[in-house]
């Protein structure tokens, strides 16, 4: 009987409520922005050519930068983080991850249905979902095989409308991606439209999503791109999408390989790090370093990423 307690004891300290069995730390991390609760969950990690990250810097440059921030030069893992978010009554999904595409071969990603309900969330809690934009790798949870028949009937899907008006023929003439994937973002967005059309709430600048809760379109990444700003009892964060990428504070011209418009995600992208530079406020953006929560700070000319202390 002392070894079965013993056992049991283990077990929970091991297994903390809610989490996966053979995830020994849960992918997951939990803040409050005044009276908001924030929970970032990582969807996993893709991994991609490390020339993704600055397809018009020289490869000396690129490769001095990896060499310096101890990345590998050829390939490494791009994380890719999710939040959810509780404002009032609502319970609010802010992307959804990349779901699964056996022929792009990601098996380390599209993780985020087992780990909301590793935290004990219901996907038929779920009021509200923001797109940042529609890249298979922020829409693809919503169209994993049985996931909309546990969405509420009512779910209510807001994204850009430039974003949606764009995917109808979307121009990938600037973009560098490796092979297969401008094939598989197409397929990837018509099957979500097909799917979730009647669901969607299009908005043209910004729009109040739920007490505090506000999107807004900042184009550049895809035309329809936008950013989540929380904003409660004098807090507030933002959740940047893919208007920010790990490079992007100190050398945020470099142009990523996934951008539609490079020129104006850079213009974007300046701007959004100098307001957050000037406010102080907190940042989570998908493809920085789970948990990915951090403030900003101006660098030079550049800019400096400062990540908050985990609070727990």
């Amino acid at each position: 009987m002392l070894n079965v307690l013993t056992k049991l004891k283990l077990d929970n300290i091991l297994r903390p409520a809610g989490s996966l069995p053979d995830e020994l730390v849960p992918s997951r991390y939990a803040l409050r922005v005044g009276d908001i609760d924030v929970l970032v969950v990582s969807d996993g990690v893709l991994p991609l050519p490390t020339a993704m990250l600055a397809h018009n810097a020289e490869p000396a440059a690129r490769a001095a930068w990896l060499d310096h921030m101890f990345l590998p030069p050829d390939a490494f893992d791009w994380a890719l983080n999710v939040v959810v978010v509780r404002s009032g009554d609502q319970t609010v999904l802010i992307d959804a991850g990349l779901g699964l595409d056996p022929d792009l071969n990601l098996p380390r990603a599209g993780q985020l249905i087992r780990r909301l309900e590793g935290a004990g969330i219901d996907l038929g809690s779920v009021t509200d979902v923001v797109l940042t934009h529609m890249h298979m790798d922020h829409i693809g949870g919503l169209i994993v095989d049985g996931v909309k028949e546990r969405l509420r009937p009512d779910l209510r899907i807001h994204v850009a409308a430039a974003e949606v008006a764009f995917w109808e023929s979307p121009d990938f003439s600037h973009t560098n991606m490796p092979d297969g994937f401008p094939d598989a973002l197409r397929s990837a967005a018509k099957r979500f439209m097909k799917e979730y059309r009647n669901h969607l709430r299009p908005f043209d600048e910004e729009h109040e999503v739920a007490p505090g809760v506000v999107a807004y379109r900042t184009g550049g990444h895809t035309p329809g791109h936008s950013v989540v700003r929380l904003a409660s009892g004098g807090e507030a964060l933002t959740f940047a999408g893919d208007a920010v990428f790990a490079v992007g504070f100190d050398q945020p011209d470099w142009h990523n390989g996934f951008e539609h418009d490079p020129e104006e995600a850079a213009r974007v992208r300046v701007g959004l790090l100098r307001e957050l530079a000037e406010t102080g406020e907190m940042l989570v953006a998908t493809h920085l370093p789970f948990p990915s929560v951090g403030r900003v700070a101006v660098e030079g000319n550049a800019f400096r990423w400062v990540p908050v202390f985990w609070d727990y």
